[in-house]
């Protein structure tokens, strides 16, 4: 029997997923069925591009559908009293200067399940996560990233 993966995540996290499953499941669900209906009723599906476009947004979907229940399910709610507060860790949100140019950069580090880099929260399984994973405010880092090697060093922890 394989291990199910756990998803660490906020309580916010877990219900904003909560949210886009109800979405899912009452709203796009039925939209999709609908443009099915009215893709069908062209005739001919063998050459009707806007079926096979909907049915590939059904798949889509479902496919999301199955995604979050697993997520929600796996769910390990990180709780604020369990967080360190000295050291970078998950829930809280780090702020270093790049080296040597300074430049400042804030992110809170979160599962993967809530990982949004537009709205600065990066998943625990990102290089950059990995590599401050347990330092501590002064702390200088060097950061692998796909771009290469970026040298850090730890302003705050929040």
């Amino acid at each position: 029997m394989a291990i199910e993966k756990v998803f660490p995540m906020t309580q916010a996290g877990k219900e904003k997923l909560e949210h886009e499953l109800e979405q899912l499941k009452t709203v796009k669900r039925k939209e999709v069925v609908e443009r099915i209906k009215i893709a069908r009723s062209f005739g001919d599906l063998s050459e009707n591009s806007e079926y096979d476009s909907a049915k590939e947004e059904q798949a889509f979907v479902e496919g999301r559908i199955t995604t979050l229940e697993n997520m929600i399910r796996n769910a390990k709610i990180i709780k604020e009293d369990e967080l360190s507060t000295d050291a970078v860790s998950l829930g809280r949100t780090v702020t270093f200067v790049e080296l040597p140019d300074g430049d400042e950069e804030s992110y809170t580090v979160v599962g993967s399940a809530e990982a949004d880099p537009f709205e600065g929260k990066i998943s625990n399984d990102s290089p950059i996560a990995k590599s401050l994973m347990g330092k501590k405010v002064g702390d200088e880092v060097t950061v692998q990233t796909p771009g290469g090697e970026m040298n850090v060093r730890i302003t705050s922890i929040k």
